[in-house]
């Protein structure tokens, strides 16, 4: 059975959208079923794979679908290192770390955003995309990028968080005016080296606020572009960051998207977490923006103690 799918890389495109790739191949004999799932090279040197999707028409019984490993979900990996094989005259190429392949699994959903074609977008925002910008744009992916390097892994992800996650629902690139880049990182992800790594990876630190165990929030500047980095800290069913003002979130799992030709963490419940920051007329782009006001979703978190002010509040 060969089950396929459109081709993600060409679907912000007018022309080529539609194009259909293969996905997966399941083969059967005597009872026993091998999947075969295509994995495709992305612009930001990972590897995708989509999801499988029975057609009308197609045998359901077929296979016990949900009991395959692999197409619940469309996933992302980055991309693994692998070993020439021969064997009995066949050539195979096997994972050289398959441990971390396996590990990369179970945190691989990639459902993407919703990716417009330019002609859908509103006639104002088309004129706004097109309009300058791209310096912001390239300035935006270098600190981005920066910031992931050496510090995101399975076990301690980053998100695109705030500002940024509305431009790549919207338009699929970042906020073309904006020159922060906002991620996100859960607070027992922490690592006590974390602004080593993102000084090892270029960055400057700016200013230090709060402390792990309370209202942590760090920015870094890259050349003219600050990369703002907030904790969310657990609450029962809610998730708060802030800087002695918090931003109350539904709870959220951990998805990848592409932003920048980048592999991105996003909150899999995306337009619940772009509501709730937002509220309801999020798609709308706004060019002013105040940290402690304008969000629908903050609450003021108490004061710091004057005596602790020079421990907590540190501009660099």
């Amino acid at each position: 059975m060969e089950l396929r799918g459109d081709d993600p890389r060409l679907a912000s495109l007018d022309t080529l959208s539609g194009n259909q790739i293969p996905l997966h191949f399941l083969l059967r004999l005597h009872g026993h079923i091998i999947q075969v799932v295509f994995l495709y090279e992305r612009s930001g040197n990972y590897l995708w794979h989509g999801a499988l999707r029975l057609k009308p028409g197609m045998e359901r019984r077929f296979a016990s679908f949900k009991r395959l490993d692999y197409g619940r979900h469309a996933g992302a990996y980055d991309r693994p290192e692998l070993v020439l094989t021969v064997s009995t005259a066949l050539m195979f190429e096997f994972l050289e770390t398959f441990p971390v392949f396996l590990s990369e699994q179970k945190h691989a959903r990639f459902p993407g955003v919703p990716t417009p074609r330019r002609s859908e977008l509103p006639a104002a925002l088309s004129r706004r995309l097109l309009s300058g910008g791209r310096g912001v744009s390239e300035e935006s992916e270098v600190a981005a990028s920066s910031g992931g390097a050496d510090v995101s892994s399975p076990q301690h992800p980053l998100l695109a968080e705030q500002r940024h996650l509305p431009g790549l629902v919207r338009q699929c690139s970042v906020i073309s005016y904006s020159r922060d880049v906002d991620i996100g990182i859960f607070i027992a992800d922490f690592r006590p080296d974390i602004i080593a790594a993102f000084r090892t990876a270029g960055l400057s630190l700016k200013h230090k606020f709060g402390k792990v165990e309370d209202s942590l929030e760090l920015s870094f500047l890259s050349e003219d572009v600050k990369l703002d980095v907030f904790f969310f800290y657990e609450d029962g069913d809610i998730a708060r960051s802030g800087r002695k003002f918090k931003y109350v979130f539904p709870g959220f799992s951990l998805c990848w998207a592409e932003l920048l030709d980048l592999k991105v963490r996003v909150p899999c419940e995306t337009l619940d977490y772009l509501s709730a920051n937002y509220g309801p007329m999020w798609s709308v782009p706004l060019r002013s923006w105040d940290w402690k006001t304008s969000p629908s979703n903050v609450q003021e978190n108490g004061a710091w103690p004057v005596a602790e002010w020079a421990e907590l509040i540190q501009v660099y």
